[in-house]
């Protein structure tokens, strides 16, 4: 998905600037699953499911090229190749003064537009009626709350969100009953997702773990 929103930043960069690396690997990751191109496996594992989709970024581009074997959400965000992309996105960022220097921490003046963007586009009250480009900003600006309201299926099955991780910064709390029965519901839906770390074999392949899409 090739395309800059409103903000004039691809939505993978508006989630570096509010959230890092971690957050930048997310948004990438939605947006390869609400286009198909990765399903998910044993282990909290992701990999690709076909050819590139036509009009994909570079930036999501070199994360399904590292998912033509089966890699866990962690051990993506340091894969060498996304590592270089990463440095390779934060680049204009420094040139346009979002970044300092030498550390490429988010500036005050990123951390208030994104700030400002956030309240621009509040979390959607329900994930019915929102285009994909829709989706792909919420979970930039939102973070796990995005997560847990828009994908909560395909955030539990990769690791992308833990359901017992506790909200911060931006992140977005529900309430205590309303999330221990969302809670219950998914994780009898991935029962079988949880017992391993995310490392060591993933010689099974994605295709054996099942998806289920939200």
């Amino acid at each position: 998905m090739d395309g800059g929103t409103e903000i004039g930043w691809e939505p993978h960069e508006v989630a570096l600037l509010g959230g890092g690396p971690r957050a930048a690997v997310t948004v990438a990751l939605v947006a390869l699953h609400l286009l198909g191109a990765v399903e998910t496996g044993p282990g909290r594992t992701l990999c690709a499911t076909g050819p590139e989709p036509e009009g994909l970024g570079p930036f999501e581009g070199t994360v399904l090229d590292c998912l033509r074997e089966p890699l866990t959400a962690r051990e993506l965000v340091r894969h060498a190749d996304v590592r270089l992309a990463l440095a390779l996105t934060r680049i204009p960022l420094a040139e346009d003064g979002l970044l300092t220097h030498p550390w490429l921490r988010p500036t005050r003046g990123a951390r208030r537009r994104v700030a400002f963007w956030r309240e621009r586009h509040p979390l959607p009250a329900v994930r019915h009626g929102l285009t994909d480009e829709d989706t792909l900003l919420a979970v930039a600006l939102h973070g796990d709350a995005a997560l847990r309201l828009l994908l909560p299926r395909f955030a539990l099955r990769t690791g992308l969100m833990h359901p017992g991780a506790p909200a911060d910064g931006v992140r977005f709390s529900l309430g205590r009953g309303r999330f221990l029965r969302w809670r219950d519901e998914y994780e009898d839906s991935v029962s079988g997702d949880w017992g391993g770390t995310g490392h060591g074999d993933h010689s099974g392949g994605c295709g054996s773990g099942g998806g289920g899409s939200d």
